[in-house]
């Protein structure tokens, strides 16, 4: 199957810890038979966690090798550039169709872009943000991982 990881799950994986073996032996994403794709713009956020926290070589050698694992979806596509401004307007509930139903939503614009990158490559979140809910089967596939549930 294919999924589009959002950055949480990524650094879950990066930390190697009993969270992430926990995560790994339910989900069991890291197979084979999945497709793995990360957002440039996920990449953008890991480097400058990286940064603002100072990782060192090993970590940062260990979170080019997890990026290796994963196909990488740009943004500079004209249908996710589409897609973003469409979200965008949806979550703030300014469009006539498809119509939301909640209360405007603020999305981060990361999550935008990763919301819309899921969107048309027609793939599955998978996320611990509770801020992509109100997307769910209208714009993108969701699923969002309760973490008490792994420890």
């Amino acid at each position: 199957m294919d999924f589009i990881l959002d950055t949480n799950i990524v650094l879950i994986y990066l930390r190697n810890n009993q969270l992430a073996k926990n995560l790994e032996k339910k989900l069991n994403l890291f197979s084979r038979k999945n497709s793995l794709i990360i957002s440039v713009v996920s990449i953008g956020e890991l480097k400058s966690i990286a940064r603002r926290n100072n990782w060192g070589k090993r970590r940062m050698d260990s979170l080019e090798e997890v990026l290796n694992d994963f196909l990488i979806a740009d943004i500079n596509v004209d249908t996710i550039i589409e897609k973003y401004a469409e979200i965008d307007a949806y979550s703030q509930g300014k469009l006539n169709y498809p119509k939301l139903e909640l209360s405007a939503r603020n999305m981060g614009k990361n999550d935008l872009w990763i919301a819309a990158t899921a969107a048309v490559l027609d793939v599955k979140l998978i996320t611990t943000d509770k801020d992509f809910e109100h997307l769910n089967k209208e714009y993108i596939q969701l699923q969002n991982i309760d973490l008490s549930l792994y420890i």
